[in-house]
């Protein structure tokens, strides 16, 4: 069963990782795809080929969602490609690691900025379409670390907890029109990032985590296509954590 058939999902940060393992999801179940990425335009071109290959429209646009005008641009292209856009994934995010006493302002307001800010930039932009459309479905990605906070990420903890907060306010303020906002907080999920990480932290994550496994890109992309569809339209201003019991 395909259950974003006839439906159109723009993700930001979709030719690596999770944003990847979104993409490829959602057009698996019948979804045509809009996504973004920043430097690898041969990985990109990649995952396009590889989407394409299921029998859905796809377009890959080098973005910058923590851009105002870029975010307003690409905006205006997919509705102009694709004639109206039924989901967005804000998933676009970066990492830069450090306890306070050694974090810099730019490691602060680069992880604020890619994070926290292109969620503003893209529902802002994208806010006339729905609202003209009366639908839509905006997913926010964030992280348990922006719900329980951890030593050394402050900048990341406190860009996805910003996240949570704005998608509460404008599940409220756009709700009535019947666009719906939630936020999906992943735990540790195996990507790109995680391959290359020391075998005793990976472990000692596991550990924390009450199923005793890491998460897959398709937990969280599979969550994704429950809260584009059909199935999820009375679940708005929530927080979905896909963790595996390690916030409780």
């Amino acid at each position: 069963m395909k259950l974003l058939e006839n439906k159109v999902v723009l993700i930001t940060g979709g030719s690596k990782g999770i944003g990847k393992g979104i993409a490829l999801t959602c057009a698996k179940h019948g979804a045509d795809i809009a996504f973004t990425y920043l430097s690898s335009e041969e990985k990109a071109m990649a995952v396009k080929d590889e989407i394409a290959a299921l029998g859905v429209n796809v377009k890959a646009y080098k973005s910058d969602a923590s851009k105002f005008d870029q975010a307003t641009d690409l905006i205006d292209d997919v509705v102009k490609t694709f004639s109206k856009i039924d989901a967005i994934v804000n998933n676009a995010g970066i990492t830069k690691d450090g306890l306070l006493m050694r974090m810099s302002e730019e490691n602060w307001d680069d992880v604020i900025n890619i994070n926290l800010k292109s969620v503003f930039n893209m529902t802002k932009a994208s806010q006339r379409t729905l609202l003209k459309q009366r639908f839509g479905s905006i997913i926010n990605i964030s992280s348990i670390v922006g719900i329980q906070g951890n030593a050394g990420q402050s900048n990341y903890a406190a860009s996805k907890a910003g996240i949570i907060g704005f998608s509460k306010s404008i599940a409220q303020e756009l709700g009535s029109r019947n666009i719906r906002t939630n936020v999906i907080a992943p735990g540790f999920i195996e990507t790109e990032m995680t391959v290359n990480l020391d075998p005793d932290v990976k472990d000692n994550w596991i550990k924390e985590i009450p199923l005793k496994r890491a998460g897959q890109t398709d937990d969280v992309s599979n969550t994704v296509v429950f809260l584009a569809s059909d199935l999820s339209t009375y679940i708005n201003g929530q927080t979905i954590s896909v963790c595996g019991g390690m916030t409780r």
